[in-house]
């Protein structure tokens, strides 16, 4: 029966989300319940792209991108797919009319890793379109329900969300991404002579995504603002803690939140929430 089939495909999709990322896991399960599944999957389907690019060395990766690229839009039109974190995203996007334009776009990016080793300003800010932006408004779909109005008003605070995420994570994993990867995502950045000066630049350019998906975060509608708060808080706590840190500790270790203060951060946002305080 299908619907056996489909609760292993959202289960693959949960246990993607679960061994990949605590931080994205626990602001999942800080969501209203009705959104747990969808977001675990459009987190499956992101994560599985990402292992393609970055972890499959030994393998054509490009193949393997253009397989799974034909496989995400086949599974699309005809409603499943026998992968199972492909077949539950397809619900999420067929669910939630996620356009195919955010797919694409994502796809694009991901591409991009296989061809680029740095970036102009111009493939910068396409990356992180492609790859963080694009990823909060298939999950600003999710939370709007379909109500397109609503969607369309808070679509700048979910890009200004995704790109903040996805610039601490450029900063916690500078070291790795050159020594493993031979990549380098800040523009005009040598790794090898990274500097204080250039640090702070990109960590106000981060300060200010900061604000602007705050202020879209209290905007959310309160069934979906606790858990987007709550990875809000994960990630400005570790952007803090890079910023007390010298450039030559970015070049030299991966920065990281012990999981223990993870839990008094959760605790902290319950507070705030409990007490509309966001």
């Amino acid at each position: 029966m299908k619907h056996l089939f489909d609760h292993i495909s959202i289960a693959s999709s949960i246990l993607v989300t679960k061994t990949y990322s605590t931080s994205f896991s626990l602001g999942i399960r800080c969501l209203h319940k009705k959104f747990h599944h969808a977001i675990y999957s459009i987190y499956g389907f992101v994560r599985l792209a990402d292992e393609i690019v970055d972890s499959f060395h030994g393998f054509d990766k490009m193949e393997l991108l253009e397989e799974f690229k034909k496989a995400t839009y086949k599974s699309v039109s005809q409603g499943i797919s026998l992968n199972p974190i492909l077949n539950s995203f397809q619900r999420v996007v067929n669910t939630y009319a996620i356009d195919n334009e955010l797919i694409d776009c994502f796809l694009a990016s991901m591409e991009m890793d296989l061809q680029e080793t740095s970036h102009s300003e111009g493939s910068y800010d396409a990356y992180i379109l492609g790859s963080a932006e694009v990823v909060g408004l298939m999950c600003l779909r999710v939370f709007t329900e379909n109500d397109t109005a609503l969607y369309e008003r808070l679509k700048p605070g979910a890009m200004k969300l995704g790109s903040a995420f996805q610039k601490v994570n450029f900063l916690r994993d500078m070291k790795n991404d050159y020594e493993v990867l031979g990549r380098v995502y800040f523009p005009k950045v040598n790794f090898g002579v990274f500097s204080e000066k250039e640090k702070r630049e990109i960590e106000k350019d981060i300060e200010q995504d900061f604000t602007a998906a705050l202020a879209g975060i209290k905007q959310l509608p309160r069934s979906s603002r606790f858990g987007v708060y709550v990875a809000y808080i994960y990630y400005k706590s570790l952007f803090n803690k890079i910023k007390s840190v010298s450039s030559d500790n970015i070049r030299s270790e991966r920065i990281r939140i012990p999981n223990v203060k993870k839990l008094g951060l959760l605790a902290g946002s319950y507070v705030k929430h409990s007490f509309r305080m966001i």
